[in-house]
Protein backbone atom coordinates (compact mmCIF):
# COMPACT_ATOMS: atom_id res chain seq x y z
CA UNK A 1 0.00 0.00 0.00
CA UNK A 2 1.46 3.24 -1.07
CA UNK A 3 2.03 6.06 1.75
CA UNK A 4 2.10 9.90 0.90
CA UNK A 5 5.87 11.30 2.83
CA UNK A 6 4.85 14.64 3.95
CA UNK A 7 7.69 16.85 4.80
CA UNK A 8 8.34 17.88 8.83
CA UNK A 9 7.01 20.53 10.25
CA UNK A 10 10.53 22.26 11.32
CA UNK A 11 11.33 21.40 7.73
CA UNK A 12 8.42 23.74 6.50
CA UNK A 13 9.05 26.13 9.57
CA UNK A 14 12.96 27.04 8.76
CA UNK A 15 11.42 26.95 4.56
CA UNK A 16 9.10 29.92 5.78
CA UNK A 17 11.77 31.85 8.20
CA UNK A 18 14.48 31.90 5.09
CA UNK A 19 11.74 33.14 2.43
CA UNK A 20 10.55 36.50 5.24
CA UNK A 21 14.43 36.80 5.74
CA UNK A 22 14.90 37.11 2.22
CA UNK A 23 11.79 39.41 1.34
CA UNK A 24 12.92 41.59 4.40
CA UNK A 25 16.69 41.42 3.72
CA UNK A 26 16.01 42.48 -0.40
CA UNK A 27 13.02 45.20 0.79
CA UNK A 28 16.54 46.62 3.25
CA UNK A 29 18.84 46.71 0.57
CA UNK A 30 16.76 47.95 -1.41
CA UNK A 31 15.73 50.98 0.81
CA UNK A 32 19.53 51.28 1.64
CA UNK A 33 20.78 52.06 -1.92
CA UNK A 34 17.66 54.51 -2.10
CA UNK A 35 18.86 56.49 0.66
CA UNK A 36 22.23 56.42 -0.56
CA UNK A 37 21.28 58.03 -3.77
CA UNK A 38 18.83 60.51 -1.98
CA UNK A 39 22.34 61.55 0.34
CA UNK A 40 24.93 61.75 -2.49
CA UNK A 41 25.03 65.70 -3.17
CA UNK A 42 24.64 65.42 1.11
CA UNK A 43 27.85 63.65 0.88
CA UNK A 44 29.63 66.01 -1.86
CA UNK A 45 28.57 68.58 0.48
CA UNK A 46 30.30 67.60 3.78
CA UNK A 47 33.52 66.26 1.92
CA UNK A 48 33.80 69.00 -0.38
CA UNK A 49 33.66 71.58 2.52
CA UNK A 50 36.73 69.93 3.95
CA UNK A 51 38.74 69.84 0.48
CA UNK A 52 41.24 72.49 -0.37
CA UNK A 53 40.82 73.20 -4.18
CA UNK A 54 44.15 71.35 -4.74
CA UNK A 55 42.17 68.45 -3.25
CA UNK A 56 39.72 68.70 -5.51
CA UNK A 57 41.08 69.19 -8.62
CA UNK A 58 43.95 66.19 -7.73
CA UNK A 59 43.87 63.52 -10.22
CA UNK A 60 43.55 60.38 -8.23
CA UNK A 61 40.02 61.99 -6.84
CA UNK A 62 39.59 61.07 -3.68
CA UNK A 63 36.09 61.20 -1.71
CA UNK A 64 37.27 62.01 1.48
CA UNK A 65 40.01 65.12 1.78
CA UNK A 66 43.34 63.69 1.35
CA UNK A 67 46.41 65.19 0.49
CA UNK A 68 49.92 63.46 -0.12
CA UNK A 69 51.94 62.32 2.51
CA UNK A 70 55.29 64.20 2.45
CA UNK A 71 58.36 63.47 4.86
CA UNK A 72 61.01 65.83 6.42
CA UNK A 73 64.83 64.58 5.73
CA UNK A 74 67.65 67.13 5.53
CA UNK A 75 65.62 70.20 6.26
CA UNK A 76 63.59 69.57 3.41
CA UNK A 77 59.97 67.71 2.34
CA UNK A 78 59.79 64.98 0.31
CA UNK A 79 56.61 62.95 -1.39
CA UNK A 80 56.24 59.65 -0.23
CA UNK A 81 55.83 56.88 -2.59
CA UNK A 82 54.58 53.01 -2.53
CA UNK A 83 58.09 51.32 -3.50
CA UNK A 84 58.19 47.56 -4.30
CA UNK A 85 61.03 45.85 -2.65
CA UNK A 86 61.65 42.36 -1.75
CA UNK A 87 59.77 42.58 1.57
CA UNK A 88 56.38 44.50 -0.68
CA UNK A 89 55.44 47.68 -0.96
CA UNK A 90 57.28 50.14 1.39
CA UNK A 91 56.37 53.60 1.79
CA UNK A 92 59.65 55.99 1.06
CA UNK A 93 60.22 59.18 0.30
CA UNK A 94 61.61 60.54 -2.83
CA UNK A 95 64.76 62.36 -2.44
CA UNK A 96 66.04 62.49 -6.24
CA UNK A 97 64.41 62.03 -9.38
CA UNK A 98 65.86 60.32 -12.08
CA UNK A 99 64.24 58.21 -15.37
CA UNK A 100 65.42 54.74 -14.72
CA UNK A 101 66.77 55.08 -11.16
CA UNK A 102 66.20 57.08 -8.12
CA UNK A 103 66.85 57.95 -4.55
CA UNK A 104 64.98 57.14 -1.75
CA UNK A 105 64.72 57.50 2.24
CA UNK A 106 62.75 55.32 4.31
CA UNK A 107 61.24 57.04 7.04
CA UNK A 108 61.46 54.56 9.80
CA UNK A 109 65.54 54.54 8.92
CA UNK A 110 66.38 57.82 7.80
CA UNK A 111 70.05 57.19 9.62
CA UNK A 112 70.27 54.85 6.88
CA UNK A 113 70.81 57.03 3.96
CA UNK A 114 69.61 57.51 0.30
CA UNK A 115 68.47 53.84 -0.83
CA UNK A 116 69.03 53.74 -4.33
CA UNK A 117 65.65 52.10 -6.63
CA UNK A 118 65.83 50.98 -10.21
CA UNK A 119 62.36 52.00 -11.96
CA UNK A 120 60.86 54.54 -13.12
CA UNK A 121 59.38 56.63 -10.39
CA UNK A 122 56.85 58.17 -12.25
CA UNK A 123 54.59 54.95 -12.23
CA UNK A 124 54.47 54.46 -8.28
CA UNK A 125 50.99 55.24 -6.50
CA UNK A 126 51.74 58.25 -4.58
CA UNK A 127 50.93 58.26 -0.32
CA UNK A 128 47.63 59.84 1.16
CA UNK A 129 46.90 60.88 4.22
CA UNK A 130 43.53 62.13 5.58
CA UNK A 131 43.55 65.80 6.20
CA UNK A 132 40.49 67.78 6.39
CA UNK A 133 40.80 71.91 6.03
CA UNK A 134 38.98 73.56 8.41
CA UNK A 135 39.45 77.18 7.10
CA UNK A 136 36.82 77.11 4.45
CA UNK A 137 34.27 77.60 7.08
CA UNK A 138 35.99 80.99 8.27
CA UNK A 139 36.59 82.02 5.36
CA UNK A 140 32.79 81.74 4.47
CA UNK A 141 31.42 82.66 7.58
CA UNK A 142 33.58 85.87 7.26
CA UNK A 143 32.99 86.40 3.64
CA UNK A 144 29.05 86.15 3.77
CA UNK A 145 28.02 87.87 7.16
CA UNK A 146 26.27 85.08 8.44
CA UNK A 147 25.45 86.66 11.85
CA UNK A 148 23.11 89.49 9.65
CA UNK A 149 22.47 86.84 7.43
CA UNK A 150 21.21 84.06 10.52
CA UNK A 151 19.43 86.79 12.57
CA UNK A 152 17.58 88.18 9.27
CA UNK A 153 16.42 84.45 8.66
CA UNK A 154 15.81 83.33 11.68
CA UNK A 155 13.47 86.70 12.94
CA UNK A 156 11.32 86.21 9.55
CA UNK A 157 10.62 82.58 10.31
CA UNK A 158 10.22 82.63 13.67
CA UNK A 159 7.82 85.75 13.49
CA UNK A 160 5.97 84.04 10.46
CA UNK A 161 5.83 80.77 12.76
CA UNK A 162 3.85 82.37 15.07
CA UNK A 163 1.56 83.75 12.72
CA UNK A 164 0.95 80.64 10.95
CA UNK A 165 0.71 78.50 14.26
CA UNK A 166 -2.17 81.28 15.33
CA UNK A 167 -4.21 82.04 12.73
CA UNK A 168 -4.43 78.13 11.33
CA UNK A 169 -5.63 76.99 14.89
CA UNK A 170 -8.12 79.76 15.02
CA UNK A 171 -9.27 78.70 11.83
CA UNK A 172 -9.46 74.92 11.77
CA UNK A 173 -10.85 74.64 14.99
CA UNK A 174 -13.72 76.95 13.97
CA UNK A 175 -13.71 74.58 11.26
CA UNK A 176 -13.91 71.54 13.39
CA UNK A 177 -15.97 72.16 16.14
CA UNK A 178 -18.44 75.08 15.29
CA UNK A 179 -21.75 74.64 13.16
CA UNK A 180 -21.80 77.86 10.89
CA UNK A 181 -23.74 78.48 7.88
CA UNK A 182 -22.11 77.38 4.75
CA UNK A 183 -18.83 76.12 6.59
CA UNK A 184 -18.73 73.56 4.07
CA UNK A 185 -18.94 75.90 0.94
CA UNK A 186 -16.24 77.98 2.59
CA UNK A 187 -13.96 74.70 3.30
CA UNK A 188 -14.26 73.91 -0.43
CA UNK A 189 -13.50 77.79 -1.01
CA UNK A 190 -10.40 77.69 0.75
CA UNK A 191 -8.78 74.70 -0.27
CA UNK A 192 -9.35 75.49 -3.68
CA UNK A 193 -6.98 78.19 -3.27
CA UNK A 194 -4.04 75.65 -3.06
CA UNK A 195 -4.47 75.23 -6.70
CA UNK A 196 -3.95 78.73 -6.85
CA UNK A 197 -0.50 79.34 -8.25
CA UNK A 198 1.57 81.84 -6.37
CA UNK A 199 2.75 83.47 -9.58
CA UNK A 200 -0.72 84.50 -10.19
CA UNK A 201 -0.97 86.78 -6.86
CA UNK A 202 2.71 88.06 -6.99
CA UNK A 203 2.05 91.42 -9.09
CA UNK A 204 -1.17 92.19 -7.29
CA UNK A 205 0.63 91.78 -4.33
CA UNK A 206 4.10 93.34 -4.72
CA UNK A 207 2.29 96.87 -6.25
CA UNK A 208 0.12 96.28 -2.74
CA UNK A 209 2.75 96.28 -0.75
CA UNK A 210 4.33 98.79 -1.99
CA UNK A 211 1.38 101.27 -2.03
CA UNK A 212 1.22 100.99 1.64
CA UNK A 213 4.93 101.44 2.13
CA UNK A 214 6.11 97.83 2.94
CA UNK A 215 8.45 98.16 0.06
CA UNK A 216 12.25 97.40 1.30
CA UNK A 217 10.90 95.62 4.64
CA UNK A 218 10.03 92.65 6.28
CA UNK A 219 6.48 92.88 6.78
CA UNK A 220 5.16 91.33 3.40
CA UNK A 221 7.48 88.29 4.41
CA UNK A 222 5.76 88.09 7.92
CA UNK A 223 2.42 89.99 8.51
CA UNK A 224 0.61 87.27 5.72
CA UNK A 225 1.08 84.77 7.18
CA UNK A 226 -1.06 86.24 9.88
CA UNK A 227 -4.13 85.03 7.93
CA UNK A 228 -3.51 80.86 8.10
CA UNK A 229 -2.95 79.09 4.66
CA UNK A 230 -5.23 76.24 2.99
CA UNK A 231 -2.50 73.69 3.60
CA UNK A 232 -2.24 74.14 7.29
CA UNK A 233 -5.78 74.18 7.88
CA UNK A 234 -6.71 71.31 6.44
CA UNK A 235 -3.97 69.27 8.14
CA UNK A 236 -5.07 70.72 11.62
CA UNK A 237 -8.51 70.53 10.97
CA UNK A 238 -8.64 66.89 10.30
CA UNK A 239 -6.38 66.16 13.32
CA UNK A 240 -8.81 68.15 15.53
CA UNK A 241 -11.45 66.09 14.06
CA UNK A 242 -9.73 63.05 15.73
CA UNK A 243 -9.41 64.39 18.79
CA UNK A 244 -13.14 63.03 20.55
CA UNK A 245 -16.02 65.41 21.18
CA UNK A 246 -16.53 64.45 24.10
CA UNK A 247 -13.75 65.56 25.83
CA UNK A 248 -15.39 69.14 24.88
CA UNK A 249 -18.39 68.22 26.11
CA UNK A 250 -16.42 66.87 29.67
CA UNK A 251 -15.03 70.63 29.60
CA UNK A 252 -18.23 72.06 28.79
CA UNK A 253 -19.97 70.25 31.83
CA UNK A 254 -16.63 71.64 34.20
CA UNK A 255 -17.84 75.15 32.79
CA UNK A 256 -15.24 75.47 30.15
CA UNK A 257 -15.47 78.26 27.27
CA UNK A 258 -14.76 77.02 23.90
CA UNK A 259 -11.93 79.13 24.65
CA UNK A 260 -10.51 77.29 27.31
CA UNK A 261 -11.32 73.81 25.27
CA UNK A 262 -9.34 75.32 22.61
CA UNK A 263 -6.52 76.10 25.04
CA UNK A 264 -6.45 73.42 27.46
CA UNK A 265 -7.72 70.36 25.16
CA UNK A 266 -7.61 70.34 21.93
CA UNK A 267 -4.13 72.03 21.83
CA UNK A 268 -2.63 69.59 24.56
CA UNK A 269 -3.84 66.89 22.32
CA UNK A 270 -2.49 68.36 18.91
CA UNK A 271 0.50 68.95 19.74
CA UNK A 272 3.06 66.61 17.26
CA UNK A 273 0.30 68.40 14.15
CA UNK A 274 1.12 71.56 15.65
CA UNK A 275 4.83 70.85 16.03
CA UNK A 276 4.82 69.62 12.01
CA UNK A 277 3.18 72.66 11.29
CA UNK A 278 5.41 75.55 12.80
CA UNK A 279 8.56 73.31 11.09
CA UNK A 280 7.37 73.10 7.61
CA UNK A 281 6.57 76.69 7.67
CA UNK A 282 10.11 77.39 9.33
CA UNK A 283 11.98 75.32 6.78
CA UNK A 284 9.76 76.94 4.13
CA UNK A 285 10.80 80.76 5.56
CA UNK A 286 14.30 79.53 5.97
CA UNK A 287 14.73 78.19 2.33
CA UNK A 288 12.44 81.10 0.93
CA UNK A 289 14.26 83.02 -1.65
CA UNK A 290 12.13 84.09 -4.29
CA UNK A 291 9.85 86.65 -2.03
CA UNK A 292 12.47 88.23 0.03
CA UNK A 293 14.70 88.82 -3.56
CA UNK A 294 11.36 90.73 -4.95
CA UNK A 295 10.57 92.80 -1.45
CA UNK A 296 13.87 93.37 0.08
CA UNK A 297 15.75 94.33 -3.28
CA UNK A 298 18.05 97.10 -2.36
CA UNK A 299 18.38 96.51 1.25
CA UNK A 300 21.09 93.93 1.81
CA UNK A 301 21.15 95.20 5.44
CA UNK A 302 17.43 92.92 5.50
CA UNK A 303 18.95 89.74 3.33
CA UNK A 304 17.80 86.77 4.25
CA UNK A 305 20.02 83.66 4.09
CA UNK A 306 18.97 82.46 0.69
CA UNK A 307 20.17 85.79 -1.05
CA UNK A 308 23.18 85.80 0.72
CA UNK A 309 24.37 82.47 -0.75
CA UNK A 310 23.33 83.12 -4.18
CA UNK A 311 25.70 86.53 -4.07
CA UNK A 312 28.43 84.23 -2.85
CA UNK A 313 28.17 81.75 -5.17
CA UNK A 314 28.28 84.19 -8.02
CA UNK A 315 31.20 85.78 -6.43
CA UNK A 316 32.91 82.58 -5.63
CA UNK A 317 31.66 80.18 -8.37
CA UNK A 318 35.04 78.81 -9.18
CA UNK A 319 35.43 77.95 -5.25
CA UNK A 320 33.45 74.81 -4.71
CA UNK A 321 35.21 73.99 -1.37
CA UNK A 322 34.05 78.08 -0.13
CA UNK A 323 30.40 77.24 -1.76
CA UNK A 324 29.98 74.26 0.54
CA UNK A 325 31.19 75.17 3.46
CA UNK A 326 28.76 77.94 3.52
CA UNK A 327 26.26 75.29 2.36
CA UNK A 328 26.82 73.52 5.50
CA UNK A 329 26.17 76.26 7.62
CA UNK A 330 22.90 77.72 6.41
CA UNK A 331 21.37 73.91 6.90
CA UNK A 332 23.24 73.33 9.93
CA UNK A 333 20.30 75.00 11.94
CA UNK A 334 17.42 73.49 10.16
CA UNK A 335 18.83 70.08 10.61
CA UNK A 336 19.54 70.29 14.11
CA UNK A 337 16.01 71.25 14.75
CA UNK A 338 14.38 68.79 12.85
CA UNK A 339 16.22 66.17 14.36
CA UNK A 340 15.55 67.26 18.05
CA UNK A 341 11.97 67.30 16.88
CA UNK A 342 12.07 63.88 15.90
CA UNK A 343 10.39 62.51 19.18
CA UNK A 344 7.27 65.00 19.16
CA UNK A 345 7.00 63.85 15.27
CA UNK A 346 6.53 60.22 16.65
CA UNK A 347 5.10 60.91 19.98
CA UNK A 348 0.76 59.56 19.41
CA UNK A 349 -2.60 60.54 21.10
CA UNK A 350 -2.85 58.18 23.93
CA UNK A 351 -7.19 58.28 24.62
CA UNK A 352 -8.03 55.46 26.73
CA UNK A 353 -11.81 54.95 28.33
CA UNK A 354 -13.10 57.43 25.73
CA UNK A 355 -15.61 56.49 23.13
CA UNK A 356 -15.83 58.42 19.88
Amino acid sequence: MATTMTPPKASWSASRQMRQFMAYSSMTFFGLIVLSVFLMPLGYMMTTAFKTIQQIVDVYGFILPMSPATFTYESKDYPLYKVPTDVGLQNWALVRKGREDSDFVDPANPQAGPIYWTGRWRTLAPVYNFNPTYGNFAVAWDTVQFPILFRNTFIIAIAGTIGTLLSSIAVAYGFARFRLPGKSVLFIILISTIILPSQVTLLPKYVFYRTIGWGGTWWPLIIPHFFANAYNVFLLRQYFRSIPKDLDEAAMIDGASPLQILLYVIIPQSLPALIAVGLFHFFFAWNDFFEPLIYLQGRPNLYTISIGLTQFANAFGSRPELLMAASIMAVALPILIFFLAQRVFLQGIVITGVDK
